[in-house]
Parts: structure tokens; sequence; C-alpha cells
């Protein structure tokens, strides 16, 4: 037996989400990511003598937001407290945050796993925050350089409860909570700007062991494959210590995304040496039911019950989990089937011809022209028969993307291009064609029902593609076994 399959992994994440509000968490300061180093500070974000912050009304309203989508309870009195602690980064000394009362509790995120099984991973709490700075060490070959543009911008921390048991689970744990702040549009989730950060804590146990292990902070992994790739790299460094007769130790380690590897940063702290304390300078938020349910209507579909709603009109889970994977494609979708009964052809168009146009142009979603319901126009207008779904995605779909003034119909009709399925009409083309193979006839006639193709092309190319391929199918058959 491989001596690793004797453990199983108890991995808890925490999320830092920074938020996307124009100013800081407790300061008018911008957040615009991108500006020249420390020029979005003031007295307030630097931690002056005798400044006093002020909450950001957005950030709460993120947060309810944030806990809602999760199936939270949120909570009426939300105190702030003081976390000390000293980083160069950190110009107060402290930060302000949540501990005793985060404003919301409970709740989860659901996760598909590569097996297509589901599996929910509890949230423990999500509470209100303050970053730190950054720290340069990849610049000056001698010093630290500061950078405080980030100090003071609002995040919201999502704990998990230690549910997860592997890398691949971790992944989709962050992956989901990643498109949940996108869909919710609070955080534009990019990890390698930074504004999303995932800290893992990591331990080993025997299988079927109900004591945890020793755990380990792993930080600075800046995209979610890292998170991965640093999480099966702890959990077999753990084992290979234990099977060696070691100990684990409580440390906070980094990950080395070059090498694969996690190194040891520090000692880990624990709670109290935080001291934490209330924060003196801020009055209590109180969240109040009525402003709960006014949060709620302003929710958007999220990308789970989307992907319900999808299955359930008959779209593969691969296929809902594409149009969910973005919310400007989602919801460009929902535009398209609100006008076509034809989801699973919406569907194709979207994430085939549409997404190869976007993808060949370099565009976004946001920036395609034709309108949702212009593409449900011609949805229906194939499924009437009146044009072929190959005359439609290589003449009039290049066409409605040059003229966006002109339906699906009009451009068919003036380009000689609708379907003919009048079978009197068709009856010639056929007729024509079968007389061009009569040796064809007979090896038809003998079993070959796969010639059936030749003359449904040959019947095409007579009608220069207009013949209706349903019709004329049905009119070759009849012809040929008479």
């Amino acid at each position: 037996m491989n001596i690793y399959d004797k453990y199983e992994a108890v991995i808890g994440l925490e999320i830092h989400t920074q938020l996307s509000t124009k100013s800081k968490a407790y300061s008018s300061d911008s957040t615009e990511y991108g500006v020249l180093p420390n020029t979005n500070i003031s007295a307030i974000s630097l931690g002056h003598p005798g400044t006093l912050p002020k909450s950001n009304k957005k950030v709460i309203e993120y947060a309810v937001r944030l806990g809602l989508a999760c199936k939270s309870d949120i909570r009426e009195v939300n105190e702030y407290a003081r976390k000390n602690y000293f980083y160069a980064d950190l110009p107060k000394g402290y930060q302000i945050t949540q501990d005793k009362t985060p404003i919301c509790t409970g709740g989860f995120l659901m996760i598909k796993l590569n097996d297509g099984s589901e599996k929910k991973i509890n949230i423990t709490r999500i509470h209100m925050e303050e970053d730190a700075g950054k720290s340069i060490h990849d610049i000056d070959p001698f010093d630290t350089l500061i950078d405080l543009n980030r100090a003071g911008v609002a995040l919201l921390e999502i704990v998990s409860e230690p549910d997860i048991r592997s890398g691949e689970e971790a992944y989709q744990y962050v992956t989901e909570a990643r498109k949940l702040v996108r869909y919710l549009e609070i955080c534009d989730g990019n990890m390698e700007e930074g504004s999303m950060r995932c800290d893992a804590n990591v331990s080993v146990r025997l299988k079927g062991a109900k004591e945890f292990g020793k755990r380990t902070e792993t930080k600075n992994m800046n995209s979610i494959r890292n998170v991965q790739r640093a999480i099966e790299y702890e959990i077999k460094r753990q084992i290979d210590i234990i099977e060696n007769g070691g100990e684990i130790s409580q440390d906070t380690m980094g990950f080395d995304a070059v090498a694969g590897t996690t190194y040891l940063m520090r000692s880990k702290e624990m709670a109290n040496d935080y001291r934490y304390f209330p924060e003196p300078d801020l009055q209590p938020v109180i969240v109040t039911k009525e402003y709960i349910e006014k949060v709620k209507q302003s929710l958007p579909p999220l990308p789970n019950e989307l992907f319900k709603k999808y299955t359930s009109l008959g779209l593969s889970e691969y296929d809902a989990g594409v149009l969910t994977d973005s919310k400007e494609i989602a919801l460009y979708f929902e535009k398209i089937i609100a006008k076509t009964k034809n989801a699973k052809s919406a569907s194709n168009w979207l994430t085939v011809q549409i997404k190869s146009f976007l993808n060949d142009s370099a565009l976004h979603i946001s920036d395609f022209k034709i309108s949702p319901e212009r593409i449900a126009d011609l949805v229906n207008f194939i499924d009437s028969g009146k044009v072929s779904h190959t005359i439609a995605t290589q003449k009039i779909f290049p066409m409605m993307l040059e003229d966006l003034s002109k339906s699906p119909a009009e451009i068919a009709a003036e380009n000689n291009w609708i379907q003919e399925s009048d079978s009197g009409a068709l009856t010639e083309f056929v007729k024509e064609a079968i007389a061009k193979y009569p040796e064809k006839v007979i090896e038809y006639k003998n079993g070959k029902t796969n010639l059936l193709g030749l003359f449904m092309g040959e019947v095409m190319k007579l009608s220069k593609g207009k013949a209706d391929p349903k019709v004329a199918t049905e009119l070759v058959k009849e012809m040929l076994e008479k």
C-alpha cells in the first residue's frame, strides 16, 4: 500500500477578496490600480495621530451581497476590532478588522468535482477588514521598497470550514468563489494583480482518525492552479515528515511557484499574539432586515441557479458550465432564450460561432455588436425551415455582423437564400441527381445505404444549397426505394 494512501488531508481556505469600491475601507483615498507608488494615500490611511477612520457604506453592501449569495446569516450589530501586528507595509501598526462579530456567519459554496459529483463546502465566517500595503523585493538588489497605495483598501475575508480534502477540491472551491464575486460585481477576482488572494491551512491525519493534525498556513499563491500545487506539495511534505518520525510545526509557509515547493516563512502567530481589542474610533454598524431585503432585491442571477436552469432546459452539464463561467455570457444567453424556445441551438450559436468570432477578433462579449434578440431571430429562422444551418453560419451570420439593421429573413430574401421546401420543385432536382449515378442506384438498392449522402450532395449542388435537407432526404429515399 502506498504510504500516502494511509492519510487524508484536512484543508481550510481563507480567501481575501479586494473589493471594487472607488475609495478605501475607512478613508476617501482612491483605490485605482496601477498608479504611481504612494500616491493613493492620505494622513488617514497612513495612520497619522489625530486622524479618524469612517466606514465605507459600499463595503457593508458588498458584504451583505456576498452573505446572501452564500446563504449566510447576516449580523445586525457589527463591531470593528484592531488586530495589532507590525509589518513594514502596515503603516498604522494595526489592521481594522472584525474579531468576534463577523458580518456573515455560516453559509456554503457548492463545488463540482472532475468526476461530476457535487460537494458542499461550509463557510465559517465572512468579515470586513482592510488590506496592508505592498513590499517589493525584486526591483532594488539591496533594499525592500514599500508601496502604500493598497494600504486601507477594503477586503472581505471568506473563511471556510476544514471541509476540503484535496488540492482538486481546493481548486474548484476557489474557482467557484471567484466566479461568485465576479457575478456579484464586488471583486474582479484577478489573483495575478493581488485583488484576490488565498491562504491554505493544511494538516494530515490517518484515515478514520477524528482528531485534526497540526496545521501549517501557506501564503503567496498568485493563481488558482498554484493553490492546488502548493496544497498537494504540502500534503506530501507533511506525510513524509510524519512517516520519518518527525512532528509538524505550526508554521507559516510560502510557495515557490517555479520550484513547486513550500518553504518556511515564520513560526505561526497565535490569535492572542494579535492583541485584538474593540476599535475605539468606529461606531458599530447596524444592518437592518429592511436593508438586507433591499440588497437582496438587487442581486443578479447567480451561477449555480443558472446552471440548474440550463440543465433543466435540456443542455448538457458541459454546456451549462461554459455558459455560466462568465456572467456577461450568461446574461447574453438569458436574453436569447427569452426570445426562442430552442435553448440547445441558442447555446451552440453562443459557444461556437459567437465565441469563435470574439476570439478571432480579440473582443469581449460586451463589444459584440449583434443583439441577443437578433441571434434569437436567426435561431427561429433556421427552425422555421426557411434556411439551412450551413447557409446561416457561412453566409447570413457574417452579413449580420456587417449590417446591423437587417433581420436574418431580410438578408436571406435579398440574396435568394430562402430554402426550397416545396416537394414539387425539389422533385426535378432529385430525379436529375439519381439519373446521374445509375450504377450507384443499384448499389444503394443492394444495401449500400451510405450512398444516400452522394445523392443528397448532388441535390444540394443542383439547388445551389437552397434545398430543404429534411424534405430532400425524404424525396431521395422515396425515389431510390421505388
